[in-house]
């Protein structure tokens, strides 16, 4: 299936969605009018969500570390779907530039109403061998990056909230946060983590009307994992992908933009995406 037919077929699965619909040029859709935030935007899960909550109707801002990945992604998006597109190179570990990034995005687009923190990395390798800066670095993105995200655009989400329009905080997790898999301890540690804070923010922002929720992708075919220092941990991780029908970063976006795209008084709270065959 070529990606435009893969995009047709996800917009398709949307039931209030009709393309014949627009004003003034613009897409109509289950997101029209919303305006949405995501981390890790550059490739994988975040570029298939962008192109999702694109073509169905939201304003996106596309936040990355890498400029050119984003830019190029904003010029799509604009071509293909007539979206608002706003790119940012910010790192997800560095507060200030959060907050510098959304006030760009405030004065450009209008308030968030829709958060997808799924900036994140996995690096595997045994216990007693593993570099131990990588496991920095998945504590610092993985979850200080979350953490930070979410503070910063939350006083957004309440505010779309007291105002009656949906609002939602997605936090992307792993299927690594219940089950064990060996030689990616600390990355299954810092899913859980964010497991955990997802059921935590659910009980307080719940209550006030932002939906928080976790999307969990079981191999999924991303790019995740591709740096990873350790050769023989990057190479099982290839065997296990290709020894089933994996998902794709497309099938993870469409799960999770069903999940923004329902009426708002419903919260699907904890969502797994894996392949069929694993039961």
């Amino acid at each position: 299936m070529t990606d435009d037919a893969s995009r047709n077929l996800a917009s398709s699965n949307l039931a209030s969605y009709d393309p014949s619909l627009s004003v003034a040029g613009a897409p109509a859709g289950p997101l029209a009018g919303r305006i949405a935030v995501i981390t890790g935007a550059g490739a994988g899960i975040g570029a298939a969500t962008a192109h999702r909550f694109a073509a169905a109707g939201a304003a996106v801002a596309l936040l990355g570390r890498r400029p050119g990945p984003l830019d190029d992604l904003a010029a799509t998006l604009r071509e293909q779907h007539s979206a608002d597109v706003l790119a940012l190179s910010v790192d997800v570990t560095d507060p200030a530039a959060l907050d510098a990034a959304a006030a760009q995005i405030r004065a450009a687009l209008g308030r968030p109403d829709l958060v997808v923190a799924n900036a994140g990395v996995m690096l595997g390798a045994p216990f007693d061998v593993a570099d131990t800066t990588e496991w920095d670095r998945m504590i610092d993105v993985n979850l200080r990056g979350l953490l930070a995200t979410g503070r910063t655009f939350v006083a957004d989400l309440l505010d779309a909230a007291e105002a009656g329009r949906p609002a939602d905080l997605v936090n992307l997790g792993s299927i690594a946060a219940e089950v064990v898999f060996v030689d990616y301890p600390v990355y299954g540690a810092t899913k859980a983590a964010v497991t955990q804070l997802t059921r935590n923010l659910r009980a307080s922002l719940g209550p006030r009307g932002v939906r928080v929720r976790s999307v969990d992708p079981a191999f999924a075919v991303t790019g995740l994992g591709a740096d990873m220092a350790h050769e023989a941990t990057r190479a099982g991780l290839d065997e296990m992908r290709s020894a089933i029908t994996a998902i794709t970063a497309e099938d993870v976006a469409d799960a999770i933009t069903y999940s923004v795209a329902v009426p708002a008084r419903v919260n699907i709270a904890e969502l797994t995406v894996m392949p069929t065959e694993l039961g």
